[in-house]
């Protein structure tokens, strides 16, 4: 309306314009009927313009009349639509605080004013019986969502959720599975699936599920490469014990792809290392065992390394260990293998050399141990128990050879390989599902003889004049510590290299 009165002004100006520039006013007549009207043709112009804004104006006021009820119906509508958009976020807050009783009141609410937004509603009424406690409700709530198809995949995750608090792992999953068949990349219902496969120790089927993830985005390439390694593990792990010759061939080919994959995932290496080892290529089961140090020096590495030969003088296993510490010497455990091997080649002052990179590391158990065993193979008995004083209110360091000291690193069940898997997939991190159930291990710390002797004989006697009792030294103080002879390790009681485990005490 203002757009067309500014063009009537704009071409009544111009006319205006151009009669005044003209000089000659002009003539204009009408005659209707008997009417006859004369007028100059700037006063013709101006009376149409006049006419024609007067009819305007009047239909415009007609056609405003005519839709007055249209234009009410829908400012009622608009209203309710306000008042249910309303409704709907205080319900969603009240819901995300915790007041169930309130987000329950706004969900009744909005259910009576929200006509174009049905889902909504009853997500709301959903969360809000969550909020307030009524599993049941909640349920029923995100059961009768799934009967509209846009709504399914949010009513799979409500009632995936409420199965896993009522501890109905069985179905979670199957609310998790038909999301995931919904959805390829709803992360949470990849998850939920992925987790149950590792629990279920199905590997091959969750190398799958990773191998889509990483297509559809939903991990990183690295996620992916970790997880990767650790399953491949954890099915050579499964196959190892079996007497199938493709078995164990199979076994073989996925640890070793695990270790070139991710040399620095110590169970690959170590799997790999003992494979080969069995399989009588030993010098290759030392190469892979080289490259994780390399990588990332661990324990479980330079225990499978000893074993790799056993027929060896204590001297000549010290100088194998010193090579495969030379790979890394900057590592906290390539320096405590260092001072390990030179207490077994009896270089007391070597050992506490060694040792002395290690002051500024955290105190553990372990390390207490070690010292303790280097001071009493130097013949410092005081600082060998006070190491051991110190070491009793350590904390722990995980027991590699898991609880047995012949046994091996890594013999884990499907329950704990999961563990192990899902950990190092995520953050990188080795866990030892064991240690972390504090399940019994073998001490750190080793056995010294008592500091000080009973005093009672000899204040008896001092009282009485009589004599006093001999003083006997503690002669063999140390001894059980001190490295073997330069002799073979005998065979009878030798450990078979990567052997069956030996059984717990």
């Amino acid at each position: 309306m203002i757009r067309t009165l500014i063009v009537v002004l704009l071409a009544l100006a111009a006319v205006v314009l151009v009669v005044a520039l003209s000089g000659d006013p002009g003539a204009a007549e009408l005659t209707w009927l008997q009417w006859n009207v004369r007028a100059t043709a700037a006063a013709a112009v101006l009376m149409v313009v006049f006419f024609s804004l007067a009819a305007m104006i009047l239909w415009r006021a007609l056609v405003w009349i005519a839709e007055a009820p249209r234009r009410a119906a829908r400012a009622r509508a608009d209203t309710r639509r306000r008042q249910g958009s309303e409704a709907l976020t205080r319900g969603f807050l009240a819901a995300a605080a915790g007041d169930g009783a309130e987000a329950r009141r706004l969900a009744q609410r909005a259910a009576g004013l929200v006509d174009d937004s049905p889902g909504l509603v009853r997500l709301l009424a959903a969360e809000a019986a969550e909020a307030a406690g009524d599993e049941a409700a909640a349920r029923a709530a995100y059961t009768a969502m799934l009967g509209f198809p846009e709504m399914r995949l949010a009513a799979h995750r409500g009632l995936m959720l409420s199965a896993q608090a009522a501890g109905d792992e069985a179905g979670a999953q199957q609310h998790a599975a038909a999301a995931y068949a919904l959805a390829r990349t709803a992360p949470w219902a990849w998850r939920a699936v992925f987790q149950a496969r590792l629990a279920a120790g199905d590997w091959g089927a969750a190398l799958e599920l990773m191998q889509g993830a990483l297509e559809r985005k939903i991990v990183s390439p690295l996620v992916a490469e970790r997880a990767r390694a650790a399953l491949l593990t954890a099915t050579a792990a499964s196959l190892e014990g079996r007497a199938d010759d493709k078995a164990r061939q199979t076994a073989l080919e996925d640890a070793q792809a695990a270790a070139r994959l991710r040399p620095d995932f110590v169970p690959a290496a170590v799997l790999a290392a003992r494979l080969l080892a069995a399989d009588g290529r030993a010098a290759r089961a030392a190469q892979v065992l080289e490259a994780a140090w390399k990588a990332a020096p661990h324990p479980a590495l330079w225990l499978a390394y000893r074993d790799l030969v056993t027929a060896e003088t204590p001297r000549e296993r010290a100088a194998r260990l010193a090579t495969l510490a030379a790979f890394n010497l900057d590592a906290r455990e390539s320096r405590i293998l260092m001072a390990e091997q030179a207490l077994v080649a009896g270089d007391a002052l070597g050992a506490r050399s060694a040792a002395a990179d290690l002051e500024a590391e955290p105190l553990t158990r372990r390390l207490a141990g070690l010292r303790a065993r280097i001071a009493a193979a130097a013949g410092d008995r005081d600082e060998a128990r006070a190491w051991v004083a110190r070491g009793a209110q350590a904390p722990h360091e995980p027991d590699w050879s898991d609880i047995d000291p012949d046994g091996r690193a890594f013999a884990y069940g499907a329950e704990d390989w999961a563990r192990v898997a899902a950990a190092y997939a995520e953050d990188g991190e080795l866990v030892h599902p064991r240690f972390d159930r504090r399940e019994r291990a073998i001490t750190d710390l080793p056995e010294l003889p008592a500091a000080y002797a009973d005093s009672a004989p000899f204040v008896v006697a001092a009282g009485q004049g009589a004599p006093l009792p001999p003083i006997i030294e503690d002669a063999d103080f140390g001894d059980h510590l001190q490295p073997a002879d330069e002799a073979p390790a005998p065979s009878a009681p030798a450990r078979r290299p990567f052997g069956p485990r030996a059984k717990e005490r």
